[in-house]
């Protein structure tokens, strides 16, 4: 059975975007450009992504990917990508995406046919991570915590997930970013 793991980076006051919905504040952050050989040995573990649609419309804008399909593989390979969403939204030429309505637990068995023994990365948003985590479907909340604050804008986690659901897995460092591994209980 896969692992379903929120992989994200926030600002120190726990916000993953801005107001409008951009990541801008992550990158002006002294190592928020991400990779290195802990994110690679995690995204070798990842058969399936799942994202919310404010997530990929985002990836698509700023990389400009309906016009350069090219780049979507130096995001996410050749994993199946399921986007959750309430409109029509454009796929990217020659990526494995898929279009869902509804809840996370009615494209449950579909994700996690596709991901098979491999994981699911719960790449953004926080509602998205609270819905798996509502369902009883969030293993694992893996946090940077990045030297930036926001006044306002997406928060982390907008759904309630108590202490005796989180246990702290891990703590350190990298760079100026702090990084948390918290198990998910039911």
């Amino acid at each position: 059975m896969p692992r379903v793991i929120f992989y994200t980076a926030a600002t120190l006051n726990g916000f993953l975007a801005d107001e409008s919905d951009s990541l801008e504040w992550l990158f002006a952050a002294p190592g928020g450009e991400g990779g290195g050989d802990d994110f690679a040995r995690f995204l070798d573990g990842v058969g399936v992504l799942v994202q919310g649609s404010s997530t990929y419309e985002w990836v698509v804008r700023q990389e400009d990917l309906i016009a350069h399909p090219e780049k979507w593989p130096g995001y996410y390979g050749d994993r199946p990508t399921w986007v959750m969403t309430t409109r029509e939204l454009p796929g990217v030429a020659g990526a494995d995406i898929r279009f869902a309505r509804g809840s996370v637990v009615d494209v449950w068995p579909d994700i996690r046919t596709a991901a098979g023994d491999r994981d699911v990365w719960v790449v953004g948003g926080g509602d998205l991570a609270g819905q798996f985590a509502d369902a009883g479907l969030l293993d694992e909340v893996r946090l940077s915590i990045a030297p930036a604050t926001l006044v306002a804008g997406k928060p982390l986690l907008p759904h309630n997930l108590g202490s005796d659901r989180l246990r702290l897995e891990s703590v350190r460092q990298n760079g100026q970013f702090a990084e948390l591994v918290y198990a998910v209980g039911s």
